[in-house]
């Protein structure tokens, strides 16, 4: 496994809990940040602090500057057409939100249906279920084979004239499968509906070229890749956010106002209503620096190594531990959802805390996908650039720990 020698950059990878090494296995939920971003925001606040766009003056000016330069390399990043194609939410669920209403509302009608999957996260869920709920659309999804992919074979019968949005996440925060989204888009694309991907795992550990997926609409979160919280990001072809209404009315969107009606500015500015979390943002332009230099091949890479060699050495525990998702590492990413026979997955994750082991325990707000399953939750380790064979190591044995803690209760 090659180390990409990174781990000294995380200023909390220092850090012991209950006197033991930190090994965080939950990144899929958040991931740690550079000392680099760290300061930039700190650096931020004590030196260029200042609303953006409104004033006239030097800090604002800067600030300005940051929060556009870091639109312009998001947009790069993902190979955008244009800086004016990338809205800046508060994440992903909010930029899913922002679809449902601003899209949905105006072109989704009674009877028309929108296809999902059961293993996407409830922020791709709950909007169109609302949305449905409103209208009287008609949700529908795609089946997932034993394995954890999607099973295609009626892909042809379950995208119609009557369909209105295909949405789906780019790779599953449960199973790890990372879902081919291109065959899907292409199929979405030629019947007229609208493409959306949650990319809130695709994006911080794949490459994303959304002109070569052709894609109407992508989303993710700084968060969970080395950046602040509260940011957000929506992609959109420009045609699309053209012709979209406002998500949210105030400051900043409107081009003029009258008493008795108003004109918006263009996207993405129309879509940014009041003071936007600017400081966030532009920290989050630094890790995206972070990531290209790195490089997103180099972060697939590691990540493939280090879950390969996770389930190798769960394979060898003596005990009937099931791992769910595709085995086959092309199409899996670095998340590592288990059961552990006879333990409850919260025992299991406050049993390896004691060993400075953070993993994550519960339903992974895919209670849908935990029926599909046949369980009520699982206890899920993931991984990330930061991580590497030590960090397994502690893992497993702390594992084996548990095994033994429990005994025949496991069994």
């Amino acid at each position: 496994m090659k180390d990409m020698s990174v781990r000294s950059d995380f200023p909390i990878m220092d850090r012991l809990i209950h006197d033991k090494p930190l090994t965080y296995l939950d990144s899929a939920a958040t991931s740690q940040k550079p000392a680099v971003v760290i300061d930039a925001l700190a650096d931020f606040y004590r030196n260029n602090n200042a609303n953006v766009h409104r004033g006239i003056y030097t800090l604002s000016e800067e600030s300005t500057l940051a929060y556009e330069t870091a639109r312009v390399k998001v947009a790069n990043f993902i190979n955008a057409g244009s800086e004016e194609q990338i809205i800046f939410t508060r994440n992903t669920t909010e930029s899913l939100n922002l679809i449902a209403y601003a899209w949905g509302r105006d072109n989704i009608k009674e009877g028309d249906e929108i296809l999902i999957t059961p293993m996407e996260h409830h922020s791709n869920m709950i909007p169109w279920m609302l949305l449905c709920k409103e209208i009287g659309c008609k949700l529908k999804y795609i089946s997932i084979n034993e394995d954890g992919t999607l099973d295609l074979s009626n892909l042809d019968e379950l995208i119609s004239e009557n369909t209105k949005i295909v949405s789906l996440t780019h790779m599953s925060n449960v199973l790890g499968t990372i879902n081919p989204i291109k065959q899907i888009i292409e199929k979405a694309n030629k019947a007229g509906a609208l493409s959306v991907i949650d990319g809130a795992q695709g994006a911080p550990h794949l490459p994303v070229d959304v002109i070569d997926l052709d894609v109407d609409l992508y989303a993710f979160s700084a968060h969970k890749m080395l950046g602040p919280t509260g940011v957000g990001v929506l992609y959109g072809k420009e045609k699309i956010l053209s012709a979209m209404s406002p998500f949210l009315g105030g400051g900043e969107m409107i081009d003029e106002v009258y008493e008795d009606r108003f004109t918006t500015k263009e996207a993405p500015w129309k879509f940014e209503a009041g003071t936007p979390n600017f400081a966030d943002v532009a920290a989050f332009g630094v890790a995206i620096d972070y990531l290209d230099d790195i490089g997103m091949d180099n972060v697939r890479q590691h990540e493939i190594d280090i879950t390969q060699y996770a389930l190798d050495q769960v394979r060898k525990i003596d005990r009937d531990i099931t791992v769910f998702g595709p085995k086959n590492l092309d199409i899996r990413g670095g998340v590592l959802a288990f059961d552990f026979p006879g333990v409850h997955p919260h025992d299991v994750a406050q049993m390896m805390d004691w060993d400075g082991v953070q993993i994550r325990a519960g339903h992974h707000c895919a209670q849908p996908l935990m029926r599909r399953l046949g369980v009520s939750a699982t206890a899920r380790a993931s991984f990330y650039i930061y991580n590497n064979q030590e960090d397994v190591d502690r893992f497993i044995d702390s594992l084996k720990k548990g095994g033994e803690f429990f005994g025949d209760a496991s069994r």
